[in-house]
Parts: structure tokens; C-alpha cells; sequence
């Protein structure tokens, strides 16, 4: 049985590469016709816009329809640091086109290089290259540029995957950081079965499993917060969600 899972597996995550890159360049007709040009913020709204419906065909189409849940959270008028756990390379695809409006992604250099596809992920991200240290100061201040911008910042606190058998890894300190600084409140988004879907240990293995990501009630940053206060705060209530409706 698990050798069948295991061909399956492989066989789903061809499928998948396949349906990934044609709608891709569907995708790309529109946005390079209509999106590429804009300044933003005006190109972020009509990215994420696009960007909804090209998920809303490629998850079911590889069997992983999603849900979404709390984005009655999100006040009009409102932006947010909005803060997601990680489990997969499912995760990003799933939370941007989930947040209400315009935002953008914190990402990793490294996947705006691919041909075609580093043109989306500039769009829809602030890059940054770990190893830089001016990389990240000047990604610190991307991002509040944008929230300043009335777009939603979306952060991975864990920083990589949490391959661990914990809920979550302990958190970095950067969102939180940008929330004290901006007195923007955090939007905790719980992402439910990509690990399952994406394994980090396989890397050609594609798993069909319905998706689910669940946006909480809005934390404010309160007059005497810290970093670490803050901080603290968001895990707890982020592990204690998981715990509580993973199944």
C-alpha cells in the first residue's frame, strides 16, 4: 500500500506541473496586459485579483480545493500584518489570494530568478536574501512602505517550513516588529493539510487533500508591547488554534 502511495504520489505531483504551468501562462496573458504596467498599489489589488481566480482553477483541478474561513476579520478600510504558519510550498499560493484586497508576500530571492513565473513572484512579494543583512534592513522598510500603501503585508514568522512534530516553531521577530512600528494589528491565518498535500521531506510527491485556511480576530498591538510580548501572544493563540481544529 504504501509503495502505491508512493507512485501515486509521484504520478499526482506530474499532474500537477503540468496544470501549473499551462494556466500559468494563461495567467500571464492578462497580467502582462492589463497588471504588469500599473504602480502600485493599484497592481497589487489587481495581481491578487487575478491571482484568486487562477487558484480558484488550479487547486481543484489538482484536487485540493480550498476553504477559507474568518475573512469577515478583515475591517473595510483596514490593512493588517497578517501572519501564517508554514508547513509547505503550498502555503504562499494558498494565503495571498485568501487575504480580502491588495497585499504582498515576504519571499525569498532566490524563486524571482525562474523564467516567467519570477515575474508573478515579484509582483506579489517582498524579496529579501537571508544571507544579506542590508537585504533585510531594506526589506523591513519594503514593508512597511506597503503598508503604508493600504496593502496587507503577509509574513511566515516561523521563517522556513516547520518540519518538527510541534504545532508551530518559535516565532522571528520581524512581523511583529513592523506591527509596533506601523500600530498595525495581526491577522493570524492558520493553514490547515498542506503538509500532507506538499511534504518538505519529498520533493517530487504531490498528495490530493482537500485545503483549508482559517483568518482569527485581529490582535491589536496594546500601548505596552514589546516585541517579545506581542510576539508571544500571536504563537499562543496560533498553536492553540491548530491544536484545537487540525482534524
Amino acid at each position: 500500500m504504501k509503495f502505491i502511495k508512493e507512485i501515486l504520489g509521484r504520478l499526482f505531483a506530474l499532474w500537477a506541473i503540468i496544470v501549473f504551468t499551462v494556466t500559468l501562462i494563461i495567467f500571464l496573458i492578462p497580467f502582462l496586459l492589463f497588471t504588469w504596467h500599473l504602480p502600485d498599489p493599484k497592481k497589487s489589488f489587481r495581481f491578487v485579483a487575478q491571482a484568486r481566480i487562477w487558484m480558484g482553477v488550479f487547486l481543484p483541478l489538482i484536487g485540493c480545493p480550498l476553504r477559507v474561513r474568518g475573512r469577515e476579520n478583515f475591517a473595510p478600510g483596514e490593512n493588517y500584518v497578517v501572519v501564517c504558519n508554514h508547513n509547505s510550498f503550498m502555503d504562499v499560493p494558498i494565503s495571498s489570494p485568501s487575504i480580502p484586497g491588495g497585499n504582498k508576500t515576504i519571499a525569498k530571492i532566490e524563486m524571482a530568478k525562474i523564467p516567467l513565473f519570477g515575474l508573478i513572484y515579484r509582483t506579489g512579494s517582498v524579496l529579501v536574501d537571508r544571507k544579506s543583512d542590508k537585504s533585510r534592513k531594506d526589506s523591513f522598510q519594503h514593508m512597511k512602505k506597503v503598508l503604508g500603501m493600504g496593502l496587507h503585508m503577509c509574513i511566515y514568522p516561523e521563517g522556513t517550513r516547520n518540519k518538527t512534530d510541534q504545532p508551530l516553531k518559535t516565532f522571528h521577530d520581524g512581523a511583529f516588529r513592523l506591527a509596533i512600528d506601523t500600530g498595525k494589528a495581526v491577522i493570524p491565518g492558520i493553514i490547515f493539510n498542506t503538509r500532507g498535500v506538499l511534504p518538505a521531506s519529498k520533493p517530487f510527491f504531490l498528495m490530493p487533500h482537500p485545503l483549508q485556511i482559517h483568518f482569527l480576530k485581529p490582535i491589536p498591538v496594546e500601548w505596552n508591547d514589546t516585541v517579545d510580548t506581542l510576539k508571544n501572544r500571536v504563537h499562543e493563540v496560533m498553536a492553540a488554534y491548530y491544536l484545537a481544529n487540525k482534524k
